[in-house]
């Protein structure tokens, strides 16, 4: 099964590039949403996150905060799995 997989980002955030850019290269789809003018979804993503910053990657409900491959990869096997 794929896992359901959203990226928030920032129009100047290069490490959210890097987020998209890993995930392109591993051809992972995934949906990608910029709060830079939804201030209601940045509302609900500090809601969910307790995070102030993008990006945020959520796979199948479990958060990643930043780049961080190899959690990216663990969420995505296990959601796989």
């Amino acid at each position: 099964m794929n896992p359901y997989i959203t990226v928030y980002t920032s129009t100047l955030c290069p490490v959210c590039g890097m987020v998209k850019q890993f995930l392109d290269t591993f051809d992972i789809s995934y949906n990608e949403v910029n709060v830079d003018m939804n201030p209601l979804v940045l509302l609900k993503l500090i809601g969910k996150t307790r995070k102030l910053s993008v990006p945020q990657t959520e796979v199948n409900g479990k958060w990643i905060s930043g780049f961080d491959p190899e959690k990216l990869l663990k969420a995505i096997n296990e959601a796989r799995a």
